[in-house]
């Protein structure tokens, strides 16, 4: 939000600095993230000069150039060739001298140089209003009043405001505080405090008179719980027409852009008070009634901008007898807006529902400066005052008559809030003890009025323009913010005592299996918990996709909650491959979140992503693409460093995958891991293969508390490997041939490993050969060959008779 200082001094007489007042502002919590100079003449005309035409001559090599003698306030005239047709001796014009720098409309800096234009010299420049900045019009150059002297420095000739303007970084809680007259109100308090009472300057609105009732208007609100309150009037004979250059320059310095003499007054009103307002053409109103409605689903209505809008059905409207006119509260429609040939209106002014406008405002992506206000909540009691205030301000500089009186539709009354304040709160929660005089005195000044005062405590009344204070905490933050936060003692001891904290808890682990991660090359990433929900329904085993809906989404993209971080995962995946990024691994620690019934439940999950090459481009090196396998490998790891080894495959099918497996302890799923379906690679644009593991975490922990950790010493009786190449059938697997060699032996034998598998030429239909690995050690003595050949003999046999394996 920003805000002019220059406007704000217009509430509060303060002699501080932008910078003081910053530092105020921002202690009070409104923080100041910046201040930007503002200047309503880029430049302020630095360098440029009152001249006088000496003498004005066709020039000699060009047709329409003029060759001038201009006295700019030196001993000798300044040579000047000038385009303009309105250039004449005796005139007094505006002179950019030799060194001056112009700037553009679009802000672009250009510099005076002595030059020669068609073999005569320039050593200067005449000025038209636009080469300024001080108008539009570059039909001729500018003309001005005859009893100025030459040499007189423009800057003083012409009235150029300089401001500094604060951008303040507003919390969406401080409604009471989008409006300069809201951060003044809050500046005066902080000023109390430090012993400064100045008083705070409201705009004045006793001027206010009914000029005539020649412009009636039937006024109907059919839902007064969307529109709590609406005020109106009507104003007639007015000239719509450029705004005096005061109004001009407030907005500018705030970044609007000026519009037209009614339409800047309604935007004045608004960051003046923090009251939206619109202004109808009178004469474009049906019916002469203005109808506060919601209208059937799939109306159709073009705004301001041209954009044509669907209507929903709960879509808050001003009508007139015959048509939408408005989106309340958001955006005005292209037929009744003001043009320069309106001569009457009808003024708006009202309280309209936050949620309503809110919700209204993020269905159609319309984000203006008033649904910012009336979605935060305004003041309702402001409503009528502020509407007096624009209709004063439109008749000071568009003339015309107020031709009505004010329409005040307003059935249920504002009730103050009420909040009971108890000192041994307040003290408790701020952590040292107010004086209460202090604290009434602080209340006082943010207009929190105290109605009761017992030993306990203050009864207090809450101003309606403070939607945020509704509790007794909230009372308390405002006291604090107010009595400076700087201003609290500490002690310079810290205390704190040390909690035990197990080796297995949750972040611990974490960190671990994301260090053990990041010495594999993998990078941590940090996805969205909202999605859309054509994402559920790709990842669901079911037409019931079980997903929790949010009640008020920012858009359709973002409204679910996501049921599987796998879409999530791919956007990045496919965000770094559009960047040519294609060698990637990532991990995620996250939740998803499921409904069944009335029941909801999030669960968290380690995921890993991997796509492209294992390795860098390098010559020492050879390019190998990153499988299944590689993904396995990577699972294994991390089962092992958490020390978990019992652990069986399981093929289960996957909405999700091609080809996968699902690792399970007991009857706990652990991961599922396997390669992604193409066809949802294809919905993002991803062409390559990608391989995808989601780890349940909570099973994860839930097993790794349940490990004892041991220690033993390293044997010092040699380990002997033995090696058998066995002849099995097709379907046999790995896990069956493991299996049954510990069985078959469980003292000594130590690990069994499948280093080399043959399928081809030379071997029976419909068999396969495995290199099988058995490590085999006693921790008492040292094997001899006749135990060795025992075992692998025993090993042999049972092979032979459970798997049909043959030696090769």
């Amino acid at each position: 939000m920003q805000i002019s200082y220059n406007w704000l001094k217009q509430f509060l007489k303060l002699e501080w600095d932008s910078r003081q007042t910053a530092e105020l502002l921002t202690d009070l919590g409104l923080e100041v993230e910046g201040i930007t100079p503002f200047e309503s003449v880029k430049g302020k005309l630095k360098g440029v000069v009152v001249g006088h035409v000496l003498s004005c001559e066709k020039h000699p090599n060009a047709d329409k150039l003029k060759l001038t003698s201009v006295d700019i306030g030196g001993n000798v005239p300044l040579q000047i060739v000038c385009g303009a047709p309105n250039v004449e001796q005796g005139q007094k014009v505006p002179v950019a001298t030799i060194g001056t720098t112009l700037y553009t409309p679009e802000g672009e800096a250009w510099k005076i140089k002595k030059g020669k234009i068609r073999g005569e010299e320039s050593h200067g420049m005449i000025c038209a209003e636009d080469e300024l900045g001080l108008g539009g019009s570059h039909a001729g150059i500018m003309v001005l009043e005859d009893y100025l002297e030459p040499g007189t420095p423009c800057s003083e000739v012409f009235s150029i405001e300089s401001d500094e303007v604060f951008e303040i970084g507003l919390t969406p809680n401080r409604a009471d505080a989008m409006s300069h007259f809201g951060v003044a109100r809050d500046l005066k308090a902080g000023l109390k405090q430090k012993e400064i009472n100045i008083e705070l300057i409201t705009p004045s609105i006793s001027n206010f008179n009914i000029d005539n009732r020649s412009l009636k208007l039937q006024v109907t609100v059919e839902n007064s719980k969307l529109a709590p309150r609406y005020c109106g009037i009507t104003l007639n004979n007015l000239i719509v027409q450029q705004s005096p250059n005061w109004l001009k320059n407030r907005l500018l310095a705030i970044g609007l852009k000026p519009i037209n003499n009614v339409v800047d007054a309604t935007n004045y009103v608004l960051h003046e008070l923090g009251q939206p307002l619109h202004a109808f053409d009178f004469d474009r109103i049906y019916g002469k009634s203005v109808v506060v409605k919601t209208l059937a689903a799939g109306t159709k209505f073009v705004t301001l901008d041209g954009e044509e809008h669907t209507l929903h059905e709960d879509d808050l409207m001003i009508c007139d007898a015959e048509k939408p006119m408005c989106i309340a509260g958001v955006f005005g429609g292209i037929n009744t807006g003001v043009t320069n040939n309106t001569t009457s209106i009808f003024l708006e002014s009202a309280y309209f529902d936050p949620v309503s406008i809110r919700k209204t405002a993020k269905r159609h992506g319309l984000n203006t400066d008033a649904s910012f206000r009336f979605e935060r909540g305004i003041d309702i009691e402001n409503v009528e005052y502020a509407l007096k205030r624009a209709a004063i301000l439109i008749k000071e500089i568009a003339g015309g008559d107020i031709t009505s009186d004010i329409i005040d539709l307003y059935p249920k009354r504002f009730d103050e809030h009420e909040v009971f304040l108890t000192f041994r709160k307040t003290h408790s929660l701020i952590g040292q003890e107010i004086p209460q005089d202090t604290i009434k005195s602080i209340l006082a000044s943010l207009d929190i009025k105290v109605k009761s005062v017992t030993e306990a405590g203050l009864g207090l009344s809450i101003p309606s323009y403070r939607v945020d204070v509704h509790r007794e905490v909230d009372v308390i933050e405002e006291i604090l913010r107010v009595y400076g936060y700087n201003n609290v003692n500490f002690k310079n001891k810290l205390s704190a005592s040390i909690a035990p904290v197990s080796i297995f808890e949750d972040y611990k682990l974490q960190r671990t299996i994301g260090d053990l991660l990041a010495a594999q090359g993998f990078f941590e990433i940090m996805t969205n918990s909202l999605t859309a929900p054509n994402n559920i329904l790709e990842t669901a085993d079911s037409e019931e996709s079980g997903a929790i809906t949010m009640l008020n989404p920012l858009s359709t993209d973002l409204s679910v909650m996501r049921t599987s971080m796998l879409f999530t995962g791919l956007e990045t995946v496919a965000y770094n491959i559009n960047r040519k990024n294609q060698n990637l691994k990532f991990f995620e620690f996250g939740k998803t979140y499921h409904q069944n019934g009335t029941e909801r439940t999030e669960n968290k999950h380690l995921c890993l992503f991997i796509t492209g090459s294992r390795h860098k481009e390098s010559w020492a090196v050879s390019e190998k693409k990153t499988d299944f396998y590689f993904l396995k490998s990577q699972v294994t790891n991390i089962l092992q460093r958490l020390g978990i080894q019992d652990v069986r495959p399981v093929f289960d099918p996957s909405p999700v995958y091609s080809e996968s497996i699902s690792l399970y302890s007991n009857s706990k799923n652990l991961v599922s891991l396997g390669s992604v379906k193409k066809s949802l690679l294809s919905k993002m644009d991803i062409k390559q293969e990608l391989y995808f593991a989601d780890f349940n975490w909570d099973n994860l922990i839930e097993l790794t508390k349940e490990n004892s950790i041991s220690y033993r010493e390293i044997p010092k009786y040699p380990m002997v490997r033995r090696d058998f190449a066995l002849l099995l059938d097709q379907q046999t697997t790995f896990q069956e041939v493991y299996d049954l060699g510990f069985r078959v032996e469980k003292k000594l034998l130590k690990d069994i490993n499948l280093f080399d598998v043959y399928t081809g030429k030379n071997l029976p239909d419909g068999k396969k050969s495995y290199a099988v690995s058995f490590t085999l050690r006693d921790t008492k003595s040292t094997l001899t060959d006749k135990q060795i050949d025992r075992i692998m003999a025993k090993l042999q046999k049972s092979y032979k008779e459970e798997l049909g394996a043959e030696l090769r």
